[in-house]
């Protein structure tokens, strides 16, 4: 990129007010300075090798407007999960308490706006806001921070179990012209306390929408999130998010994602183990047709000794549909006694459909257990026999192998009523898809 050739999104980055000094403002100009180094990933980028975000260069997106609502009654509550749990509502990336549901909140769990948190009581987080994503390597994320003005912010108390889940629905809408947000969330979670977050990113089928979210999770000593994620925005939305989680010892990070909607999506996730006895679960599956694209980039990164991980996804293409799996698990060299697994399996319903998949290990230390692996295959003609030969027709025969296939790893969703709404979703997947027959 040349020095006068500037990268997209940026009409957004106004000048910061004279009234706004101190930290967030090196924040914000810290992650812009970044950005207009990088610019955005192109496929000669080694993490953006299978993705090309072209279409995002070529669209003219403007950023959302400050003031756009939703009517309870146009929310698109039919794409998201459908849950008992307390909900959250967000417009663009921006808190709407007017369709939001948040009932009595327990004691120890606050929950509010980010922008309101920044105006009234930036201290509270300054220690952890862009600790994690203020980095070279993740230039949208930085774009992220440069643009920071509102999204999620979650601290629950030491010791304190939330009973109930808290749903957070992301709406994208364009209005009237092609719209980009960028919002920010940030989950705490104190000593030994325990919380399932859940997201949906929806959105209305108008004008195109980019969303380059980024979450910050930091997990004290014991504590515990069951975090979870469904990306099914119309085929006019773009969706770039990035997760970042610091687990510290006897924690436990269990993650979820499911990519059944979009034109493009990156679930991008990258997890620390910093503290003996830390666990993560980095799970996910996605089901693609048409001509969609869904990247799953995975980071577990043990830093310490004694802790343990696992990644499994599953996927299902169909058409022309594209999936990109990286998935990575970095062993430093203290990390004596480390246990990694990962595996990732993809199905190929037709000719036109493709998977890249490239899993790593990078170990530096000598008494660990790791195993990778990654399959790509099409239907197994001996099951579809199997199922024809007992009267099944071959559509539906394909639709209940199919649902087996991606269920095993929603299974593994340890929430059980967050896993039926999963499942619901893989099932509304099944009935949306060209030719597929489903009954129950």
């Amino acid at each position: 990129m040349s020095t006068t050739e500037m990268p997209p999104f940026l009409d957004a980055a106004l000048p910061v007010p004279v009234e706004e000094t101190g930290w967030l403002a090196d924040l914000r100009q810290a992650g812009l300075d970044i950005y207009k180094r990088k610019g955005l990933p192109t496929p000669k980028v080694e993490a953006w090798k299978y993705t090309n975000l072209g279409g995002l260069a070529k669209t003219e997106f403007k950023p959302a407007a400050l003031d756009v609502t939703v009517a309870a009654d146009k929310l698109p509550l039919a794409a998201a999960l459908s849950l008992d749990a307390l909900a959250l509502v967000f417009v663009n990336g921006r808190f709407d308490p007017a369709v939001s549901d948040l009932g009595a909140l327990p004691k120890g769990l606050r929950v509010e706006s980010l922008s309101k948190v920044l105006q009234a009581e930036p201290a509270l987080v300054e220690p952890l806001l862009g600790k994690l994503a203020t980095r070279e390597d993740l230039p949208l994320a930085a774009l992220n921070t440069g643009l920071l003005t509102d999204g999620l912010f979650v601290r629950l108390a030491k010791g304190v179990t939330l009973d109930k889940a808290l749903h957070v629905v992301s709406v994208a809408s364009g209005g009237s012209s092609a719209a980009a947000f960028h919002p920010r969330n940030l989950i705490v979670l104190e000593e030994g306390a325990k919380a399932t977050i859940v997201e949906s990113h929806v959105g209305l089928p108008d004008f195109p929408t980019f969303e380059n979210s980024v979450t910050e999770v930091t997990l004290g000593e014991g504590a515990e999130l069951k975090h979870y994620r469904l990306l099914n925005g119309p085929d006019t939305s773009y969706h770039v998010g990035v997760t970042l989680a610091d687990v510290a010892a006897k924690a436990r990070y269990e993650s979820f994602a499911l990519a059944i909607g979009g034109a493009l999506t990156r679930n991008e996730v990258r997890v620390v183990l910093s503290g003996e006895g830390a666990h993560g679960v980095v799970n996910g599956s996605y089901a693609v047709h048409g001509g969609q694209h869904v990247d799953n980039t995975v980071l577990v990164d043990h830093a310490v000794p004694r802790a343990t991980s696992s990644q499994l996804f599953k996927g299902v293409l169909d058409g022309t549909g594209k999936a990109v799996f990286q998935g990575k698990v970095l062993v430093r060299r203290d990390a004596q006694e480390t246990d990694a697994q990962q595996l990732h399996k993809a199905l190929l319903l037709s000719r036109g459909a493709e998977v890249d998949t490239k899993p790593e290990l990078e170990i530096y230390a000598d008494d660990v257990k790791c195993s990778h692996g990654a399959t790509v295959g099409e239907m197994d003609a001996e099951q579809l026999f199997y199922l024809m030969a007992r009267g099944i027709d071959e559509e539906t025969a394909l639709a209940l192998l199919v649902e087996a296939f991606v269920e095993d790893v929603v299974h593994e969703i340890s929430d059980e009523v967050v896993r039926e709404a999963f499942i619901r979703k893989v099932r509304d997947w099944q009935t949306g898809r060209e030719k597929a027959v489903w009954s129950e």
